[in-house]
């Protein structure tokens, strides 16, 4: 099948398939959207079952980086880039340097951060192949984290998101007493449980690494839910933190709260089927890649020169974005995703015509 008519194909501007024959290394860079500035996202490395998955994984994501770049008002365009292979133990040095090579190819089109399986010291040794990266500068972010690590401003993006969701379904002040089930403990997932401990949350928690849970357990007093069981929970939120295309027919059909607010990013397996699912069950979506741009924001702001004050500012506006989403969805009977869909899609300068052409195989 053609590149232009895979199901997650947008017009993307650019794809690139990269290999290197010493290292082994086999990418892939999509660069979506460049209408507002280079294109910023992060590699990503993964044990991806076939070249279609990662095909598939690096069109959405780099899609949804445009769409997060355009709500939080940054001068950066989307893209995104995978290593097929497993972090644990297909990743060198070596091959992190192959990577970035391929990334300085692009004369700046792209901008290379850390995602899932990479790291700061990752996107170091791509550095040493090109100037293209990002998140690598040795300065503290304002919510905690060394080293350029942006997931300690991505998991506050989403704590003072998923405040501005509970407010707006339950008209709570605070999160005090709320339960929330948290899926996926990892940089982001695991910071975020600690931020709503502190807030006084009640916390339900899974993921695939038990020493995780038990750490959650020991921490913060959670409870422990079987991965199978995750979305069946008797809570208030739900915060997926893991996988994307989580929320298909089943567990939106399963989920017994009034909220959705968490990082993973294309939550929706369908965005139009299953974002009117829980508009139609009364389930107040919060739009992943919204309320995820925590960590975007915090690295945009490396340059030229980081202002702690000022990125946690910009952060905290994922709160307010939401609240405006949240009313005018109300007021137009539309589900969340669509309002921010139709702000991002009018600030990228889409027209019709291209929205047809970009979804015309979906």
């Amino acid at each position: 099948m053609s590149v232009f008519e895979h199901i997650s194909f947008d017009a993307h501007e650019q794809v690139v398939f990269c290999h290197d024959r010493h290292t082994g290394l086999r990418g892939i860079i999509a660069i979506h959207n460049t209408t507002l500035g280079p294109a910023l996202g992060g590699c990503r490395m993964w044990p991806y079952a076939s070249d279609d998955e990662a095909l598939n994984d690096v069109l959405r994501l780099s899609r949804g980086m445009s769409y997060k770049s355009a709500m939080a008002n940054l001068p950066l365009g989307g893209g995104k880039s995978v290593i097929i292979g497993d972090p644990r133990s297909d990743k060198t040095s070596q091959l992190m340097q192959a990577m970035g090579r391929c990334v300085e190819q692009l004369g700046g089109r792209y901008i290379a951060a850390e995602d899932s399986g990479t790291s700061v010291p990752d996107l170091r040794h791509m550095g040493e192949a090109t100037a293209h990266v990002a998140g690598v500068e040795q300065r503290q972010c304002f919510a905690g984290g060394p080293e350029g690590d942006p997931s300690p401003a991505t998991a506050y993006g989403v704590f003072v998101g998923m405040r501005a969701a509970v407010a707006h379904a339950m008209g709570r002040k605070d999160l005090s007493g709320v339960r929330v089930a948290v899926r996926g403990l990892g940089n982001v997932g695991f910071e975020l449980a600690r931020m709503l401990h502190e807030a006084g949350a009640l916390l339900w928690v899974s993921d695939l690494d038990d020493n995780r849970v038990r750490r959650a357990m020991w921490d913060f007093g959670a409870v422990a839910v079987d991965n199978s069981e995750f979305f069946d929970q008797d809570v208030d939120v739900i915060a997926p933190c893991a996988l994307g295309a989580e929320l298909d027919d089943d567990t939106c059909a399963r989920i017994k709260a009034r909220v959705i607010a968490g990082s993973a990013n294309n939550q929706l397996a369908d965005e139009a089927r299953h974002g009117a699912m829980l508009r139609q069950r009364g389930i107040l979506y919060a739009p992943d890649y919204v309320i995820n741009a925590g960590g975007i924001i915090d690295i945009a702001h490396e340059r030229p020169r980081y202002d702690a004050v000022k990125a946690r500012e910009h952060v905290t506006g994922i709160e307010h974005t939401l609240r405006d989403i949240f009313m005018q969805a109300e007021r137009e009977q539309r589900s969340p995703h669509e309002i921010a869909d139709a702000i991002a899609e009018q600030r990228l300068g889409m027209t019709p015509q291209h929205k047809e052409v970009s979804h015309g195989s979906a």
